[in-house]
């Protein structure tokens, strides 16, 4: 590897200043990925194309001097392989056709075959790394259990996720099979992304924040812990760190540290500083710039990347991040700003 800021990172080690790579990193505010995408004829033309999500993973790397590459895919791959049959209409979030919302449809589900339902994302892993030729670490991902299980439920998105959160109140056993089934998922797609070659990876529970703090615990946290328990991921060198990410997750700061992940991300809502103090460096930390800083002046990005390093303080276990992921209208030089400024910034932290 010729930069190991962001796996040091993860692993408590020292390094020279923070890592940085941003959610969303490869995407539709860069000029060449609308390219690419058009090239493809579709967002699922693009993810379904190892090449081509090769192409799209190392275009940010080719603009900014970032410490990570995240695989280009889309959280949504894991439903689809089971048969959902996931579209994405122009201007409008993801759709299902086959809605999962009866004990029939659930009963119906199963563990896909990865090797072959999702052999598209871990051949696009494969060509990525050996593109990468150790120049950055290469993320893996999948959505939460929970946040699957969302777009399952409801056929996409949703403004108050009524259906779900209904089946969880009513039929909290039928929502519990689902769930398992999800989870398991998740765990091989996980260990055939680490297999393939990814170096980290990542779960994201975009929706956990929407849940009651009972209901969180019972519905989404319990199968963060699951995953985190359960996926093999290696022992010291060869360990592949696993970095939960949740919008809303604060509250649950201490119990996410405690399950056995070794990183966790959180959004804007909490500073780094409580959540330094309250996950007591047990977990590496990444975030939590608000992504709208994006759209602020050159010299306010600045301020704020200084604000957000001050407020995690001196010493490794922070990998800087946005809170959430980027929009397509954001200014690629902005991004240039926040990049560079993290690196120069950081320094004195890292001394």
């Amino acid at each position: 590897m010729k930069n190991t800021r962001f796996l040091d990172t993860i692993a408590g080690k020292p390094v020279d200043a923070t890592p940085v790579w941003l959610m969303r990193q490869a995407g539709r505010y860069l000029p060449e990925y609308r390219a690419t995408r058009a090239k493809a004829g579709s967002f699922m033309g693009l993810a379904t194309n190892p090449e081509l999500a090769c192409e799209v993973t190392l275009q940010p790397l080719d603009r900014y001097d970032l410490d990570a590459a995240i695989l280009f895919s889309d959280i949504l791959t894991v439903p689809d392989a089971m048969g959902l049959g996931l579209s994405f209409a122009e201007g409008e979030g993801p759709r299902f056709a086959r809605p999962v919302r009866t004990a029939a449809d659930i009963a119906k589900l199963a563990v896909p075959d990865i090797g072959s339902e999702l052999r598209y994302v871990t051949d696009a892993v494969s060509l990525i790394r050996r593109e990468l030729d150790g120049r950055v670490p290469l993320i893996g991902f999948s959505g939460s259990p929970w946040t699957l299980a969302c777009y399952m439920v409801e056929g996409g998105g949703s403004d108050n996720f009524a259906r779900i959160k209904s089946l969880a109140l009513n039929e909290p056993k039928l929502m519990h099979r689902l769930l398992e089934v999800v989870t398991d998922s998740v765990i091989a797609y996980l260990a055939a992304q680490r297999a393939a070659g990814a170096q980290a990876l990542m779960v994201f529970d975009t929706w956990g924040g929407v849940l009651a703090p009972h209901t969180y615990r019972e519905f989404s946290l319990r199968y963060l812990q699951r995953i985190a328990a359960e996926l093999p991921r290696g022992d010291g060198e060869a360990n592949t760190p696993l970095i939960l990410f949740g919008k809303g997750n604060a509250p649950y700061l201490e119990e996410l540290a405690a399950s056995g992940a070794e990183g966790l991300g959180v959004d804007w809502l909490v500073s780094l500083e409580e959540a330094r103090r309250r996950t007591g460096g047990k977990v590496a930390l990444q975030g939590n710039l608000d992504p709208v800083t994006l759209y602020a002046e050159p010299d306010t990005i600045r301020a704020e990347v200084a604000r957000v390093l001050a407020s995690y303080g001196h010493g490794s276990g922070h990998v800087f991040n946005l809170g959430h992921g980027m929009s397509p209208d954001m200014n690629p030089e902005h991004v240039k700003v926040l990049v560079d400024a993290v690196h120069e910034l950081s320094r004195p932290y890292h001394a």
